[in-house]
């Protein structure tokens, strides 16, 4: 009896310390959390599950930073995913303070589930596996909208294609263009009745580029925008007006009917191009190597956060954007842009520039980097030259014009410098407003000031609002007589007369690099000794020479479609020979 009571008793005490364990293990926090933290233009909200206390997903519930801001979230949450914690999480270059207000809000989200959040699923490996080869064609790097334009357009010719990104997004750079799209002697202008010239066109972009841009380079540029235009329409970029912008001596800027950006329309289009033409895009995929066989570029070597992989092409093309967002290169080719925001996404770092460097490959222009006036301070949100070609004005402190508005982008920013402050502001009416309809996004991120008067905007601006209803009253003048003998502005179409008024204030910032890898009209990328790189080809901000010491608003996106096409074109050729 004593031995049968002690087997029951024994048995209810491993049961007692089981049941113990099991309450143990699962005393733990399970379930939903959200948090916020604070970005760079409003809160980000994210919300964390967990089971039994460890992270197993995250995502981004509300965010209201722009650009780039959602795609750099987005990969803070998923390093916190990845390893278990929001310790030591890499921020996202060109988005820092999107980096810190998305770790912020982890953090809250952990501290409302009352948990620690140093607590690891498991430990990083940081030793990089080795994945399988593919083979194409030709491989591009960089989906932006030169890398999607080339790849519709080399698929278009036969060629089977790879676009390599490394961020989680496609369109880079093109994303944050706002403005339109350069273009002369097209079917849009000619049913608008603006009669333009190739040769204008082309006097504008060397003459605006303080005659250092190449002319060959320019002249296949202009001969090819009209063609380029009619062939984006077919794809799905579907152009219907045109506006002059700074720089230009024509109504040639070519934009979507309602005026909204440029980028962001021209992203979505050529990213179904080119996945309905047979491209496969493979975001998250550094390009660490050009390969090189016998001189030729044979393909790339990929890194991806699963591991390292080669992709084997007969032909390269590189598309990586500029280096707008790389402090150190800005800071190395031109000194005195140290602390200088910029208004480019965080790809733009010039990792192109650095991968041809084995090839012997040339370099023009690196010196040459352009500043945008029109930049909201601190938050580095540009505000379009399209707003100005709507018909706004820029005042100073004193509520005061001290510019001819649609000047080249140098001469502006030169001339807002010189101000009280270092900044201007933007000054337009409700017409202006509805007849643009990117400024709506500006509102939306609550970058305008609004009042019902003139003198109540300048008051609630902090400037002299004598001075500039008496500076509102006499340019309202100069559009009635079409003439303005002040700075000679041309476009006098639109009074600043119908409430309610908006304000923002801007400043210049880090906005192009107009120097890059020297290329041919092929878009062959040259060596140094002046020689065709075989099977390397270039297009976009990676590239120089095009632009010379200035860009002119709307050349940017013409030269990612134009030279994009072309590269695509001949790179298909290419492999045939």
């Amino acid at each position: 009896m004593n031995r049968k009571l002690s087997t029951i008793l024994l048995i209810a005490i491993s049961t007692l310390f089981l049941l113990m364990g099991c309450s143990k293990k699962e005393s733990g926090i399970s379930g939903s959390f959200k948090g916020t933290g604070e970005g760079h233009s409003g809160p980000i909200t994210v919300e964390i599950t967990l089971d039994n206390n460890k992270l197993t997903d995250a995502k981004v519930l509300e965010i209201q930073d722009s650009g780039w801001a959602q795609p750099a979230a987005t990969t803070i949450v998923e390093q916190a995913v990845s390893t278990g914690s929001i310790e030591n999480l890499d921020a996202v270059s060109g988005a820092t303070h999107t980096s810190d207000g998305t770790k912020a809000a982890l953090k809250a989200a952990f501290d409302s589930a009352n948990v620690t959040s140093t607590e690891k699923v498991a430990a990083v490996n940081t030793e990089k596996a080795v994945l399988e080869d593919v083979t194409c064609d030709i491989v591009i790097i960089g989906a932006g909208g030169a890398g999607l334009t080339a790849a519709t357009a080399a698929e278009n010719a036969g060629a089977s294609v790879i676009i390599l990104d490394k961020m989680p997004m496609v369109g880079g750079n093109t994303n944050y263009a706002t403005g339109g799209l350069n273009a002369s002697e097209t079917s849009i202008q000619k049913a608008q009745g603006v009669e333009d010239s190739n040769e204008q066109f082309y006097q504008d972009t060397f003459i605006g580029g303080h005659e250092l841009g190449d002319p060959e380079l320019i002249h296949t540029f202009v001969n090819n925008s009209a063609e380029t235009v009619d062939w984006l329409i077919a794809h799905g970029v579907a152009l219907a007006r045109v506006k002059r912008m700074g720089g230009s001596t024509n109504s040639r800027t070519h934009q979507p009917a309602d005026g909204s950006a440029i980028g962001a329309y021209f992203v979505k289009a050529m990213d179904k191009a080119a996945r309905e033409a047979g491209a496969e895009i493979r975001l998250n995929s550094k390009v660490i190597e050009i390969i090189s066989e016998n001189g030729k570029a044979t393909g790339v070597k990929v890194e991806t956060k699963d591991g390292i992989y080669t992709v084997n092409a007969k032909a390269v093309i590189l598309a990586s954007g500029g280096f707008g967002a790389n402090p150190e290169m800005i800071v190395k080719y031109k000194p005195e842009l140290e602390g200088f925001g910029t208004t480019n996404a965080p790809s733009a770092t010039g990792d192109g520039l650095n991968l041809v460097t084995p090839f012997n490959a040339d370099y023009v222009d690196l010196e040459q980097i352009q500043t945008h006036p029109t930049v909201v301070p601190v938050k580095n949100i540009m505000i379009t030259e399209a707003v100005r070609a709507q018909g706004a004005i820029l005042v100073n402190r004193e509520g005061k014009r001290f510019v001819q508005e649609l000047e080249t982008r140098d001469v502006v920013s030169k001339a807002e410098l010189e101000q009280t402050g270092g900044t201007a502001f933007l000054v337009f009416d409700q017409d202006i407003r509805d007849g643009l309809a990117a400024i709506n996004s500006y509102a939306k991120l609550g970058l305008l000031t609004q009042a019902d008067s003139i003198e109540e905007l300048g008051n609630a601006i902090g400037i002299d609002s004598e001075a500039l209803a008496s500076t509102i009253t006499q340019y309202n003048l100069f559009v009635e007589t079409g003439k303005e003998p002040d700075f000679g502005r041309f476009d006098l179409t639109e009074k600043i007369d119908n409430g309610p008024f908006y304000a923002v204030e801007v400043a210049p910032a880090v906005h192009h690099t107009m120097g890059g890898v020297k290329i041919n009209t092929n878009t062959e990328v040259i060596n140094k000794d002046g020689e065709v790189i075989p099977g390397l080809f270039a297009a976009g901000e990676v590239t120089g020479g095009i632009h010379g010491g200035n860009r002119l608003g709307g050349n940017a996106v013409a030269d990612i479609a134009i030279f994009g096409r072309i590269a695509g074109t001949n790179a298909a050729a290419y492999i045939e020979k």
